[in-house]
Order: C-alpha cells, then structure tokens, then sequence
C-alpha cells in the first residue's frame, strides 16, 4: 500500500501547526478582488478557506470589490465607466448601481457561499462601517479633476462588526462610505476601504486577493516574484520605478498600515486555488508579504 500521499498530508497538516497556534485568536482582514471574483468555483475555494480561518480559532473579515460587475451594470444602463487615477468617476445616477451590485448582489452571494460552506457569516453595508469625505483625483496634467461620489475613508464605525465578532460570524464589508455632511452613499476603492479598517483594527494580517502573483521585478515575468520586502525596500522599489501604475496606490496602503500597527501585508494570487492557505500556513507561502 502506497503511504506516501497520506503522508505528504500529515506533513502538511505539521507544517501548518505553528502558524494555527501562532495566529489562534488573532485578525485577519481579507480584501478580495480582481478578475479572481469572476469564477464562482475560485470564490467558493476562497470561502472555503475562510471558513477554515474561522474554525481554526482566527477571526477573518472580508471586504470585497466588485468592479467588473458594476461596470457591466453600468454598460447595460446606458452608462460609460470612466477612470481617473484608477478611482471610478461616480456620478449620482451610477452611485445608485454601485450600491445595488455590491449591497444585493455580490456581498450576499459571498455570505451565502460561506454558510453553504458550514460557515457562519453576515453581510454588513459599507455605509454602516465607514464614514467618508469627497476625494478628488489628478488628471495628466496635474489638474485637479472632480470624481463625483467618490470618498476616502476618514472613519470607521465598528459596532456592528465587533458585534459579529463576539458571536463568532465573519463580517463580509462592501466598499461603501456614508459621507459625513449628508450620510449618502460614496464609492470607496476597495484596497483603500480594506486598509482604512485594517489600520483602525490592527489586525494581524491584511491580506490583498487580486489576479497578479505578487510584487515582481518584472510584472511581465512571474518567476521575478519578490517574496519578501520590509516598508523602506517598498519605498525605494518605488521610487526606482520596479512597483508601478496600480500597484503604488496598494503598496502605498500596505505601509500606511503596517505604520499604523498593522503586523503583517500580504499580496497573493486569487487565481491559485487555496492561495490564501498556501499563503498563511506554509513556511514558502506563494505571494509577497510585505514587513516593518
């Protein structure tokens, strides 16, 4: 009788041990997206390992994205989605599409998926987590350039989060502000929104699930994966050109937080199955983490 793959299993499960007792009782947030919230077989694997975080004694939130979906509702009303600086322009008409798509059709699907998975999940507005202000964006020129109901994130609101957490649910948070002078919705990047509350939190881990490996010398190579890179080599890949276009909003982020208390960054594939696992309980990991 064969004994090996058994074997290689057990093994995988000891290699795993220090990191469950080391992060036992500890948070997790998780930002998903990228193209990997396009497969619902990937969506569930990602569930699944949540679900895993949370039967493992680790307390995961999630706040995901949605862009790809918005900007198909958007096509089908009649609307054109347009970027500035990587920030969606929103205007009053397309906020009310952005609201929809995240609040009734993506959050509930993830929570959905999680309790279908034996997990214990609930959905919570971005309007009931995150207070924001208007941002404005920087066209070519260095000219300011109005967004419409775009927001940045200058407070969060943790009641209803913490309130699942003392229950042992996991928060599923979409990326919406209540704008501070009128409480009407504003658009919030996604990786923006999952840093703001990571930083809040200090949790031990932020982790970015999106459709590129990771940090790469060469983003056209992706055996030039950096696997490891502290705030100041973040900084300087930066200023040499190495991290670029929508990459520095999210390094940006990655040590913003780890300078506010965040313990640890990391930016994985969603596109690997169990990349999240791979990430967080094996010696190699399969991404970038990003330290003090």
């Amino acid at each position: 009788m064969d004994l090996q793959h058994p074997i290689e299993k057990a093994e995988a499960l000891i290699e795993a041990l220090p990191y469950l007792q080391a992060f036992r009782g500890k948070t997790f947030l998780i930002k998903m997206g990228g193209s990997a919230m396009e497969d619902p077989e990937l969506v569930a694997k990602v569930m699944r390992d949540i679900v895993f975080l949370e039967v493992a004694g680790i307390n995961p939130i999630v706040v995901h994205g949605g862009g790809k979906a918005i900007s198909a509702a958007m096509k089908e009303a009649g609307l054109d989605a347009e970027f500035i600086g990587g920030f969606r322009v929103t205007s009053d008409e397309a906020i009310n599409i952005v609201e929809k798509v995240l609040s009734n059709e993506i959050n509930p699907g993830l929570v959905r998926m999680i309790r279908d998975l034996g997990g214990k999940a609930v959905g919570i507005a971005g309007t009931d987590v995150f207070l924001g202000e208007r941002m404005h964006a920087t066209d070519a020129r260095g000219e300011r350039v109005e967004l419409g109901r775009v927001g940045e994130v200058v407070g969060c609101q943790l009641g209803q989060m913490d309130a699942a957490h003392r229950a042992g649910i996991v928060p599923v948070i979409s990326p919406l502000a209540a704008e501070l002078a009128t409480g009407r919705p504003l658009n919030i990047n996604a990786d923006l929104a999952a840093a703001a509350l990571a930083k809040e939190l200090r949790v031990a881990k932020l982790v970015y699930l999106s459709d590129v490996p990771g940090l790469m010398m060469d983003p056209t190579k992706p055996e030039t994966l950096i696997k490891s890179v502290n705030r100041v080599q973040a900084d300087d890949l930066m200023a040499d050109g190495t991290i670029s276009g929508g990459m520095i909003p999210k390094i940006k982020s990655a040590v913003d937080a780890l300078n506010a208390g965040v313990r640890k960054v990391h930016f994985i594939d969603g596109r690997l199955p169990h990349a999240l696992l791979l990430e967080i309980f094996t010696d190699g990991g399969i991404g970038t983490e990003v330290t003090r």
